[in-house]
């Protein structure tokens, strides 16, 4: 959708939900939304997508959600697992050092350890996909002003280079920030962000091509006192993502600064650098706003949280966050669910970030390695304002996990799609009549995993209610639906 074709919605409104930043955050809710048939005009300053890797690792839990979202196949063509580590000293190998804890794939978790693939990669596949769905991203276009009031958001913005400015100005029923780390949202609603350096070094990052030096292994030099430095093979290119620390000075992102600093700190010259694609500077940082909603705005991702890139949570978290608040945005807009729905958005993911933060500064101070927890399988909302009941093996707030059914399909597969689902597991209990398009009703026979009983399974893949008969499930979804 462009901002020339924008469609009345409602009172007041050219569409629904206005979303500021094409990064995965902002690309993965516009493809959300999308298939929900809710309006969403995306919005990103920059000509283009974003070009560098940065954020290069996947997480199972995130497998899962672009899994609903259909994306990922794409994503297992492009990507690849993460390379064991190789340690260098003075230019000799010293021996291999996997960093990561692994785990392969089973009948409930179908992704079993961390999938690498670029940034670019990955907001290329959703960008893909948010164009199959109808939907489009306005390039060059930067939003300069925000207000609000009882009935939706008015946005101003400009768009166009130096030389041939224009401004427009749209109203939409809500607005998200998936503006990133230095929100432009954030700071027209004045919301602080707090929180820790979790290293005084600057780091730089770059993506570079050096073909002369092998991809079977994640190449690491120690460095001593001059300061981590690694380079990663990225699955699916012919690219390395580098990554060095600075104990003195600043980096230099140009690309003779980046091939003099990978000849200094590792055995390559600069001439076997032959490419410098991207490059940039960053200080580890672990910080959160003190909310993630202000009125008809929220704020996700990177605007609403940052990461060191330890144990690559950042991108994860984000995709997560959208994949939450985009269920109950559909909900309210399109099914006239309260809009107390939408105040559960904060409540559910403002712990799990603030959890995932201290992970995340942990593993970048060597004080826990990446293990079960960086792949957010076990992350949950039990005792959460949408967390309804028990039954079998589970509790409201659980993962809904993955299992084989007849015929060589997958309870994953009854999930996929906007929609809730309720799951009669091993009981012959009476099941309501519900609209079919809001929720799908399957009976499957008694699985370990989910024990015996009934499942309400929200769009997220969370089990919102559960129980042993039907009491209570007609209250909960007068809250959800």
């Amino acid at each position: 959708m462009t901002l020339n074709n924008v469609k009345e919605t409602g009172p007041g409104t050219e569409t629904d939900v206005l979303i500021v930043g094409a990064g995965p955050t902002g690309l993965a809710l516009a493809c959300d939304l999308a298939r929900r048939g809710v309006r969403a005009l995306v919005v990103e300053q920059s000509a283009t997508l974003f070009p560098g890797s940065r954020g290069k690792g996947i997480q199972p839990r995130t497998m899962e959600v672009f899994d609903d979202l259909g994306v990922v196949d794409a994503v297992l063509a492009s990507g690849g697992k993460a390379p064991v580590g190789m340690v260098w000293q003075d230019g000799s190998r010293q021996g291999e050092h996997d960093m990561f804890e692994r785990s392969g794939p089973t009948d409930t978790e179908p992704y079993g350890e961390p999938w690498l693939l670029p940034q670019w990669r990955t907001q290329q596949i959703l960008y893909a996909r948010l164009r199959e769905l109808g939907g489009e991203v306005s390039f060059g276009t930067a939003l300069t002003g925000l207000s609000q009031d009882a009935y939706g958001v008015t946005a101003q913005l400009s768009t166009g280079t130096a030389a041939t400015t224009g401004t427009s100005t749209i109203r939409a029923a809500y607005a998200v920030a998936a503006d990133g780390g230095r929100s432009t949202v954030r700071r027209i609603l004045s919301i602080a962000m707090n929180g820790e350096s979790v290293d005084p070094a600057p780091m730089l990052v770059a993506d570079v091509r050096i073909p002369t030096l092998d991809r079977l292994n994640w190449h690491v030099f120690p460095g001593g006192s001059a300061g981590y430095f690694a380079v990663c093979p990225l699955p699916g290119t012919d690219d390395f993502q580098a990554v060095g620390q600075f104990a003195e000075g600043e980096p230099d992102t140009s690309p003779s600064g980046v091939r003099k600093l990978i000849a200094a700190r590792t055995h390559l010259t600069e001439d076997e650098v032959t490419e410098v694609l991207w490059a940039s500077d960053f200080r580890p940082r672990a910080a959160m706003a003190d909310r993630f909603r202000e009125g008809r705005v929220f704020l996700a991702g990177d605007a609403a949280h940052v990461h060191s890139p330890a144990g690559g949570q950042g991108l994860n978290t984000s995709v997560q966050d959208v994949y939450n608040l985009g269920w109950k945005l559909g909900q309210v807009l399109r099914h006239g669910a309260p809009e107390a729905l939408l105040d559960t958005y904060e409540q559910e993911r403002l712990p799990v970030a603030a959890q995932m933060l201290g992970l995340s500064t942990r593993i970048h101070r060597g004080e826990e390695q990446r293990g079960a927890a960086t792949m957010q399988l076990g992350l949950g909302y039990r005792g959460g304002p949408l967390a309804s009941g028990g039954a079998g093996a589970l509790e409201a707030g659980d993962r809904a996990p993955d299992g084989p059914l007849p015929g060589g399909r997958r309870i994953f597969d009854l999930f996929r799609g906007p929609h809730f689902t309720l799951l009669a597991v091993g009981t012959d209990a009476e099941l309501p009549v519900l609209d079919d398009e809001l929720v799908h009703t399957h009976r499957i026979e008694a699985y370990e995993p989910y024990g015996k009983g009934l499942f309400l399974v929200r769009p997220d893949g969370y089990v919102g209610w559960a129980g042993e008969d039907m009491s209570g499930l007609a209250e909960y979804l007068v809250r959800c639906c």
